[in-house]
């Protein structure tokens, strides 16, 4: 297939590819070569029909797809012989829209070239990993926390008023038009007011109730209620309230251990200080990453293909309107302009994106089975019961995979530069961690 250049502009690209008639026909029988031993018709043996015959019956079916492999093989060619390599799948075009059998395909290609990156020193790269021992005011913040959390309940004093935030214990029954319903009714049941694990409205009620005391709660079911038959009416809920109990925080000692799976007291402090080394390590990582990335962006400087630049600056500016706009759930709104900063963060991330995947690349560095598994296991645990849906569904999902794959090599690419680069270590406090974190977010 005969290919010439058209086009040849910083990284754009284009050429036109004439495969002649001839080159075609013979490629059509190619494929009816390598398929003739398993075709059988009738008056014939096995493998012994004609080819003139198979291309009589055959060919038409044969064509598009030997004329395929065609355009492929010669854009493969093309690649390794000039030794470049697409930003994204080429643009493919047939010149010849009014083409019929027996002429020539004219193909126009299109693309635009990764582009040349320097050899770095990641040696003189210096970096600083800021490192927090958490001490034991930490912890036992941490373990104060734990106890908030796995409150207990206690009686009021007799006769107290039922406040937000308490734990009242009733009896109800829920009915519709006079008539009680299914699920609406209740014997002991602990709630919890300002919980809003109830009908909207409910809750408020029961506010300043004592125990002993009856009252009936009248509220209206939501018009999208999942109870069709209830949607959008009105329920009067008769309610004994048998206790008022005020929250307590939960004793630290072994037995609260105990509830988070810890043998004692002892046990749970080291695990909660293990939690907080690897909540530092990571938050101290971060701070290092953006560091590096820094640094890598200011060593070097080459050709950014414009439509990565483009279209990584529209979902920045998409994403930013939506955070400013949290109402909007979807993407019916307007169209969303580009600015020069967004043009700006787009340029160096698409930058610093393909200096660490050329990082990886000469590196060597690979996502292993193992760790994708890992991986997807993760984020599986996110939909209980349904984990072996999930599981499937990302194996039979290639975008999926790749969405997945890439965060774990980034990650690899920075431990490998982390270990070229010289890293000093300084111990910092946590107020200083947590300033250092701000930052990030300042200038994210």
């Amino acid at each position: 297939m005969q290919v010439t250049e058209t086009q040849n502009e910083g990284l754009k690209r284009a050429y036109t590819m004439l495969l002649t008639a001839q080159e075609l026909d013979a490629k059509v029988m190619d494929k009816l070569k390598e398929a003739q031993p398993d075709v059988e018709m009738k008056g014939f043996r096995k493998g012994k029909v004609p080819l003139a015959l198979l291309k009589k019956n055959f060919g038409q079916r044969v064509l598009g797809e030997a004329m395929q492999e065609a355009v492929d093989d010669a854009m493969k060619a093309h690649f390794a012989e000039a030794g470049v390599r697409p930003a994204a799948e080429p643009a493919m075009k047939m010149t010849n829209e009014d083409w019929k059998e027996g002429d020539d395909v004219e193909v126009e290609m299109s693309y635009e070239a990764l582009p040349e990156i320097p050899e770095l020193d990641l040696g003189k790269i210096k970096l600083e990993r800021l490192k927090v021992v958490p001490d034991d005011a930490a912890v036992d913040e941490a373990l104060k926390n734990l106890a908030s959390n796995a409150q207990d309940f206690e009686d009021r004093k007799k006769g107290s008023k039922a406040k937000d935030g308490d734990q009242i214990t009733m009896d109800f029954v829920g009915k519709v038009d006079g008539e009680a319903f299914d699920g609406g009714s209740a014997e002991d049941y602990p709630l919890v007011l300002g919980s809003n694990s109830f009908i909207p409205g409910f809750e408020e009620q029961l506010v300043g109730v004592k125990a002993d005391e009856e009252k009936d709660v009248t509220v209206n079911f939501p018009e999208d209620y999942q109870a069709e038959h209830l949607a959008g009416k009105e329920a009067v809920f008769s309610c004994t309230i048998k206790a008022v109990k005020a929250p307590k925080d939960a004793e630290i000692d072994d037995e609260l251990a105990k509830k988070f799976g810890a043998e004692d007291l002892d046990a749970l402090k080291g695990q909660i200080r293990e939690r907080l080394e690897a909540e530092y390590g990571s938050a101290a990582r971060a701070v290092m990453k953006r560091a590096m990335l820094d640094e890598l962006d200011k060593m070097v400087s080459f050709e950014l293909p414009p439509s990565m630049v483009e279209q990584e600056a529209k979902q920045i500016a998409h994403q930013l309107w939506h955070d400013d706009n949290p109402d909007v759930q979807g993407h019916d709104h307007p169209e969303i302009e580009t600015t020069d900063e967004h043009n700006k963060l787009a340029e160096r991330r698409v930058r610093l994106g393909l200096l660490l995947a050329e990082l990886g690349q000469r590196a060597e560095i690979q996502v292993t089975d193992q760790e994708m598994t890992q991986a997807i296991m993760e984020q599986a645990r996110q939909y209980p019961g349904q984990e072996r849906q999930f599981f499937e569904f990302i194996q039979q999902n290639q975008q999926m995979q790749q969405q997945m794959r890439a965060p774990i090599f980034e990650d690899k690419v920075i431990d490998y530069v982390a270990e070229q680069a010289k890293v000093t270590e300084k111990e910092v406090t946590k107020a200083e961690l947590e300033r250092e974190i701000e930052k990030l977010d300042d200038e994210a």
